[in-house]
């Protein structure tokens, strides 16, 4: 599911609520949607199985590194993993940003979604604005001020 190198986000019409979730990363902390309330969040579904999962993090990890001091969340649930096979990736392809897992795919079922990766914007008050199926190139400067342009003065 590749997209040409440039591709915006994609609006979502009618901007439905972000389903709920509460999950641990393999730093075994919990991460929960409501943390974000009030920020824009980049909520990113991926496995390490997906060729264009893998080759969009570093692009995330760029993006990630301008965007958290602006006060905007970024986050990459993991479907269907284990903690050990996200850690062996995160040894080969580090990032900062956090890595829940959905082991068992209940919260990516609950997502309007078909296939990795897809990448959702929430707004800050918890819609879901922009919708990204296949890969991105998120520190492209036009795609970062879609995201940066939902931020709450």
């Amino acid at each position: 599911m590749a997209a040409e190198s440039g591709a915006l986000l994609t609006p979502l019409p009618d901007q439905p609520e972000a389903p709920a979730f509460e999950l641990v990363g393999p730093d075994e902390r919990v991460y929960r949607l409501a943390n974000f309330k009030g920020q824009p969040l980049i909520v990113n579904f991926w496995a390490t199985w997906c060729p264009p999962c893998r080759a969009e993090m570093p692009s995330m990890q760029r993006a990630w590194e301008q965007l958290e001091a602006e006060g905007i969340g970024m986050i990459a649930i993991n479907v269907g993993e284990d903690a050990e096979t996200v850690q062996a990736f995160l040894e080969q392809v580090p990032v900062s940003f956090p890595l829940p897992l959905d082991t068992d795919s209940k919260v990516t079922q609950r997502w309007p979604m078909r296939g990795l990766p897809t990448t959702f914007v929430v707004a800050p008050d918890g819609r879901l604005v922009y919708k990204a199926t296949g890969e991105r190139e998120w520190d492209d400067p036009a795609l970062l001020e879609q995201v940066r342009a939902l931020k709450t003065e």
